[in-house]
C-alpha cells in the first residue's frame, strides 16, 4: 500500500473525517412542550445504546432531561434543507414542527413524537447520564423501532462540517472476508 502525504490540520476539525454516522432528528417532548433538533454528534454504544452530545443551552437538553426519552428519527437526502433549516433556529421561537410542516405521530413507548417523513424513528428512554453534568452525554436505549420498509437502503445525509454534506450512496459488500460468528445478520 503506498502512503499518503500528510499535513498538519486544526485539532478542532477533526470531526470532518470522524462525523460518518448519519444526521438525525432528535424530537423530544415534557410537560405540554414539544421540541425538535438536528443532531451529527452521536454513536452507537452497543446493540441498542445510543450516546448523544446534546448541548446544555439547547431547549432539547431540558426536555430531555426531564421526560427521560426521546425519539432519534432517521431523515434522508429529500429532507437535507429541512435539516439544516431546524438546525439554524430555537424552539424557543415557536413550535418547529408547525413551522417546518413536519408531521407526526404519537410514539407507543414514549411520549415525544415519531416525525413521519423519516426513514426511521427509534423510540428512547435514558439509560444512564453519569456524563451528563460533565460533558452533556446522555446514553439512551432504544426500546422500540421503526423503519421504513422501501427503500432497503435510504440515502441518508452526512455531515462534513463547514456547511457541507456527503449524502450515503454506492455499497460494497466484503461479506466473504467476515468470520460467520462476526456477522450480524
Amino acid at each position: 500500500m503506498p502512503s499518503r502525504r500528510k499535513r498538519d490540520f486544526p485539532v478542532d476539525q477533526v470531526r470532518r473525517f470522524l462525523e460518518p454516522g448519519p444526521v438525525v432528528l432528535v424530537s423530544s417532548a415534557w410537560n405540554g412542550e414539544r421540541d425538535v433538533m438536528t443532531m451529527g454528534w452521536h454513536m452507537m454504544l452497543g446493540w441498542d445504546l445510543v450516546g448523544t452530545y446534546i448541548w446544555d443551552a439547547n431547549r432539547t437538553h431540558h426536555l430531555v432531561r426531564k421526560s427521560r426519552e426521546c425519539v432519534i428519527n432517521l431523515p434522508t437526502a429529500d429532507l437535507l434543507d429541512t435539516v439544516v433549516r431546524i438546525g439554524n433556529c430555537s424552539g424557543r421561537e415557536g413550535d418547529k414542527f408547525e413551522r417546518f410542516g413536519l408531521k407526526t405521530t404519537a410514539g407507543e413507548k414514549v411520549s415525544a413524537p415519531l416525525i413521519d417523513a423519516c426513514h426511521a424513528n427509534f423510540e428512547c428512554v435514558l439509560h444512564e447520564m453519569r456524563n451528563t453534568d460533565l460533558y452533556n452525554l446522555f446514553v439512551w436505549q432504544v426500546v422500540k423501532a421503526h423503519v421504513a420498509t422501501s427503500p432497503k437502503l435510504p440515502r441518508t445525509v452526512h455531515y462534513r462540517g463547514g456547511g457541507r454534506f456527503m449524502l450515503s450512496g454506492e455499497e460494497v459488500s466484503r461479506r466473504r472476508l467476515f468470520k460467520p460468528e462476526m456477522l450480524d445478520e
